[in-house]
């Protein structure tokens, strides 16, 4: 299954271990960061780019992480 991923900074450290988890079975992943926690960023960059790789066909679900969850859900599925 090829999987959609992204997290802003509050999610990252969440992200890396669903990553490592995921691939270790066996499924394709389709990161698209936030690829340094360090940095202050925003979830509703990685909720787009998530659901697009999903309508394009890129990708066959998708997981999107924020800090709190709440943020990334609304903005995920609008």
């Amino acid at each position: 299954m090829r999987i959609a991923i992204g997290a802003d900074h509050g999610g990252y450290p969440l992200n890396e271990r669903i990553i490592s988890e995921l691939a270790t079975a066996g499924h394709e992943i389709v990161d698209f960061g936030t690829h340094d926690g360090s940095r202050p960023d925003d979830y509703p960059e990685y909720a787009l780019a998530v659901g697009q790789a999903i309508q394009g066909g890129d990708a066959d679900i998708g997981i999107v992480i924020c800090g709190s969850g709440v943020g990334a859900a609304v903005a995920a599925n609008k």
